[in-house]
């Protein structure tokens, strides 16, 4: 089985529906590490600003980071090998990768909010 490591740059979020603009790539590499990990896969995904010690934890990830700076993110480990720098898996390689088909991808978390309109 294969174990996927995602190492995202500094943003506020991992789906990217945070800030005035939705940046699809981010929703949709959300979706299909939820999808995945809900399956009970090995994917794990680290953002900067919230798991800097995953970084500097990893020494390639780190050589990478000081050769290439923070545009060299994000960075994605396969059984700990490089295997891409600076952009994201497509489904198609999720889903090579873990065995899956690429539709099964796009589940997305489901949220639920509470307001209590009295408050407003």
């Amino acid at each position: 089985m294969y174990k996927v490591e995602i190492f995202d740059p500094a943003m506020c979020c991992s789906t990217g529906v945070c800030g005035p603009g939705v940046d699809p790539e981010l929703t949709r590499v959300a979706s299909a590490v939820y999808s995945l990990e809900k399956k009970g896969f090995n994917i794990k995904r680290y953002q900067l600003t919230t798991n800097p010690e995953k970084f500097a934890e990893n020494d390639e990830i780190t050589r990478i980071f000081k050769e290439k700076g923070p545009d060299a993110l994000p960075v994605i480990l396969v059984n700990d090998q490089v295997v891409k720098v600076g952009s994201y898996p497509t489904n198609e390689e999720f889903s090579e990768w873990f065995e899956v088909k690429a539709e099964e991808l796009n589940e997305k978390p489901k949220a639920r909010l509470s307001i209590n309109l009295e408050q407003l």
